[in-house]
């Protein structure tokens, strides 16, 4: 839910509710993203060389959740302060929100390969996980532009940062509620240490973690163009006075989409077919539906709901399917680096994750900034609120951006993962075994 809020709304609360060029708010993203490059692999290596007696993941998880969800309620509700003085507050608090989340999120999905060797239980794990988060995002999406109205009223600006104190509070009690029920101590401390350069060197040499990372940048680049233009969409093409309420349905039936593509499509078709075919079954599908909304978007019926949300359905759900895949392949890459490299990298790995979640969504706001200030989009008045039109050349360029580029996306994500991608089942659970052999056999050796 967190994570949803930011990458979804910080550039409509900014650009259309406080008044910021949406190219400036699209430019700090990208800033703070080179940033978190830095930044969250380093995270990685603090957190594997962390000696606490509550843990190495608890301390950090605790530390990030605390800060970070003081800082989310900061994000959305900026003083009333406007020019200069409001990108400054912006720009800081932004880079502050990018580095409290990383100290929280690296260690959460670190602990799937800390906790199992079993390549079965990493994978039940990483569904788990993803599906519970596609959930957060589910309510996000579906919720925030009503809660908000409920919220403030005509008053957008109150309307976030109500919502955004609740989010951030639910964050804290869900969190602390983790922390104080981890287990596993003991498998945390089979994570070796090394110095930071040992650990980037064999990093970089697992070229299966390299492949995910960049198609998992690609596959989000798409999913947060979408979630950024879309609003724009309901409330400037569609319009009128019930846009809030479509722009709900519409969203709920993609959080639906989503949550039933990892819950039930993903095992169904998991009886069937390999992880790999699954994966370019779903780059398939979420292309084939961003193909049909654009040909719808060209036609007269550019507006039916139903075909809309019809559309939407097969993109959200083959989406959810690919964030659980996604996160199944890190796993994997785990088990692969440490056969080729004799170092095993949760934190790391999952650091990479981390950083290219975010460094697709501040991509992905770069260009949606970019993109409303090409076709001329202007944000509704922020003293009556009163929503102003678009011009017909608007809402084409905006019916535009928010098809192709995600198009574009999902094609170069399909190439890269056909020519470059090596884990097959049967692959992952050959290194499991050798793993496991080659424990036992140094476990011998000490005994």
């Amino acid at each position: 839910m967190v994570y949803a809020l930011s990458a979804s709304y910080v550039m409509y609360y900014y650009q259309d509710v406080l008044g910021l060029s949406a190219s400036f708010v699209g430019l700090i993203l990208m800033i703070a993203r080179v940033f978190d490059a830095v930044n969250d692999p380093f995270m990685g290596v603090i957190v594997a060389k962390t000696h606490s007696r509550f843990g190495r993941f608890r301390t950090w998880i605790f530390t990030g959740t605390v800060l970070n969800a003081l800082i989310l309620y900061a994000l959305f509700s900026a003083p009333d302060i406007s020019g200069t003085r409001l990108m400054v507050y912006f720009s800081v608090i932004y880079i502050l929100w990018g580095v409290t989340y990383t100290m929280m999120d690296i260690p959460f999905w670190s602990m799937i390969p800390a906790v199992t060797e079993k390549p079965k239980d990493r994978e039940n794990l990483s569904v788990v996980g993803r599906t519970c988060a596609g959930i957060g995002n589910a309510l996000i999406t579906v919720f925030t532009v009503l809660s908000v109205t409920a919220l403030g009223g005509s008053n957008e600006r109150k309307g976030f940062s109500i919502f955004a104190l609740i989010v951030a509070v639910l964050f804290l009690i869900t969190e602390l509620w983790l922390c104080r029920s981890i287990r596993g101590e003991n498998a945390e401390e089979k994570m070796e240490t090394t110095s930071v350069r040992e650990m980037f060197r064999a990093l970089f040499r697992n070229d299966q973690a390299m492949v995910t990372v960049v198609t998992i940048v690609l596959i989000d680049f798409a999913l947060y163009i979408t979630s950024n233009l879309i609003i724009y969409f309901f409330k400037y093409d569609i319009s009128g006075a019930g846009w809030q309420g479509q722009y709900t349905i519409f969203s709920m039936v993609g959080g639906v989409g989503q949550i039933l593509g990892m819950m039930a499509v993903y095992p169904l078709l998991r009886r069937k077919l390999s992880n790999q075919k699954i994966f370019r079954l779903c780059l398939g599908a979420a292309i084939s539906g961003y193909l049909l909304l654009l040909i719808l978007c060209m036609s007269p019926l550019v507006h039916q709901m139903v075909i809309l949300c019809a559309c939407g359905l097969l993109v959200f759900a083959a989406n959810g399917m690919l964030t659980v895949l996604t996160t199944v392949f890190l796993s994997a890459s785990v088990d692969y680096g440490e056969l080729k490299t004799g170092m095993r990298q949760e934190s790391v790995i999952f650091s990479m994750q981390t950083f290219v979640v975010k460094l697709s969504s501040g991509l992905a706001v770069f260009v949606t900034g970019i993109g409303l200030d090409l076709i001329h989009l202007h944000g509704n008045n922020s003293k009556t609120g009163e929503i102003v039109a678009q011009s017909a050349s608007t809402l084409t360029g905006l019916r535009l951006l928010m098809t192709i580029l995600p198009m574009i996306g999902l094609v170069a994500a399909l190439l890269v993962f056909i020519k470059k991608f090596m884990l097959t089942d049967e692959r992952i659970e050959h290194n499991a075994q050798e793993l496991k052999k080659k424990k036992e056999v140094q476990g011998s050796r000490l005994n």
